[in-house]
């Protein structure tokens, strides 16, 4: 809306100073064009802009003028939580009220601590997502963020790894976990079972079975939003639950699935390289292991106990130490190990002699 672009352009001119016309168009997503219309929009209802000609000049107010429209709508004020994380703010289609509300909030500020907030902004960023992995596309973020937001009914076809099923929703949240969004939805109460065990990494986190055509916390599963097909926000509105608390819903859910995923533990023996590289391969399961690991021998090395997802995967995690780690059990695992990695010496062993065909 224009409106709101008028007051943008005056709150950066008051918190930046001169301007170009270029700067400013980037910073608002329009032409160069439309800046300067808009200049002559401010001017026309009494804002002093001054246009200064020259390779140094652009626009500013004049000397001493400050505008008092600083006060946050409701939507400003609630996208300012998301201001740590303005990619996320932008997916979710609040990046225009995001840079709204901080423009606004700064020229609210006295000179020392807007200073300070500028230094913040220009010294520090937050990039959530890990490193060498795409974003997925999340093409009905919006509409999943507004239907959380009106608290309205959401009609969704699903995509899951046994095949894709259509539910209705009561969105009760949305995570942002890694650079991937997840939504945590109850079922409409008197609808369709859910078939089949929770969710699971290939399609997000479980909280549980639940009963069907409940609202408890036995019936919020979580949903990974890449993997809607389709959604659609409905007319009819409902009440959260009583004392929903979405971040403890997704601490205990992320723990259930971490125990879930990794239920058994394997004994290794590793070298002081290998010390510093299990935390980076396993996260946070490797620093709890190392923080009960035993003295290291001799030769520097130490037994830690850390679990480990099934043996089929817990191999190939534990091949990539290579010959910094030795699996001491359980027995199952380290003959898995041996044979892998017997198989991986015996591809890459050089060929023999050719045979004598004298004998």
């Amino acid at each position: 809306m224009r409106a709101d672009r008028l007051l943008s352009l005056l709150l950066l001119l008051q918190n930046r100073g001169r301007m170009t016309a270029r700067e400013l168009a980037a910073e608002l997503e329009v032409s160069v064009r439309t800046i300067h219309r808009d200049i002559e929009a401010l001017g026309a209802s009494g804002v002093p802009v001054v246009a200064e000609r020259g390779p140094l000049g652009g626009f500013r107010l004049m000397d001493g003028y400050r505008t008092r429209l600083t006060g946050l709508t409701d939507a400003e004020a609630g996208a300012l939580f998301l201001a740590a994380v303005p990619g996320a703010a932008r997916e979710l289609g609040l990046g225009a009220l995001l840079a709204t509300a901080r423009l606004k909030v700064r020229a609210a500020l006295p000179a020392e601590p807007a200073e300070h907030a500028r230094l913040v902004e220009e010294r520090f960023h937050l990039d959530a997502p890990a490193w060498f992995r795409e974003g997925d596309a999340v093409p009905h973020l919006e509409t999943v963020a507004r239907a959380v937001w009106e608290r309205r009914v959401l009609r969704v076809h699903y995509r899951r790894w046994r095949g894709e099923v259509h539910r209705e929703l009561l969105p009760l949240g949305m995570v942002l976990k890694g650079g991937v969004w997840y939504l945590v939805a109850a079922a409409v109460p008197g609808g369709a079972p859910d078939p089949g065990p929770p969710l699971t990494t290939a399609e997000g986190t479980g909280e549980g079975t639940g009963t069907p055509g409940g609202t408890g916390p036995d019936t919020v599963r979580t949903y990974r939003v890449s993997r809607l097909l389709s959604a659609e926000a409905g007319e009819e509105t409902f009440e959260r639950p009583a004392g929903f608390d979405l971040a403890g819903h997704w601490e205990r859910s992320s723990r259930r699935l971490e125990e879930a995923l990794r239920p058994t533990t394997a004994e290794l023996r590793i070298s002081p390289r290998a010390r510093r590289l299990l935390p980076m391969r396993f996260g946070a399961v490797a620093v709890e292991a190392l923080e009960g690991a035993g003295p290291p021998d001799g030769e520097g090395w130490i037994r830690v106990t850390m679990r480990v997802e099934t043996t089929t995967v817990a191999v190939g995690d534990l091949l990539s130490l290579g010959a910094e780690a030795e699996v001491i059990g359980p027995a199952e695992l380290r003959e898995a190990v041996a044979r892998e990695a017997g198989a991986t010496a015996r591809r890459y062993a050089p060929p023999g002699p050719a045979p004598d065909p004298e004998r």
